[in-house]
């Protein structure tokens, strides 16, 4: 199965300006964008929350831009430009997902915390996605439900 936009001709930085626009446009009050070693992070506020998704970006030194189908090396140039092209497609996709979502939200179909729930950000600074998915994975191996999200007591605040 193809990929969405794996061969786009967009560059990261018009899908990452494409993403700001948009946010604006649907009201977010606040935006950022960083990197972290292999991850880049995008981040913005709107509807009294902060959001954040940390979007691993590929390995240079994978072997799907490194080499080619056939299995030989490719020159250093291709190498970079095979992997300049996964990057684009994932901020494309990116794009994607956040105008999706905000567009749902917008149509009535979802509200705002149900469609970003994942990447909420909560006080400590990690996602309720980041901090639930352990424990959802042993509620399934427990049959228990998780515990709420940790109370100021539990997170060290007084």
């Amino acid at each position: 199965m193809a990929r969405y936009a794996e061969n786009t001709s967009v560059s990261s930085e018009r899908s990452r300006a494409e993403i700001e626009q948009t946010l604006a446009r649907y009201g977010a009050d606040g935006f950022m964008y960083g990197w972290d070693g292999g991850t880049a992070v995008l981040a913005f506020q709107m509807h009294g929350r902060r959001i954040r998704f940390d979007l691993a970006m590929p390995d240079r030194n994978d072997e799907a831009y490194t080499t080619t189908d056939t299995g030989r090396e490719r020159a250093p140039a291709q190498a970079a430009k095979a992997w300049e092209q996964a990057c684009r497609q994932r901020w494309r996709a990116l794009a994607l997902v956040i105008k999706a979502k905000l567009e749902a939200v917008e149509s009535g179909i979802t509200i705002f915390e149900e469609e970003f729930l994942a990447h909420i950000v909560l006080p400590r600074g990690d996602t309720v996605g980041h901090w639930m998915l352990p424990q959802v994975e042993r509620s399934y191996k427990s049959g228990q439900m998780p515990p709420l999200l940790p109370g100021p007591d539990e997170r060290g605040d007084s």
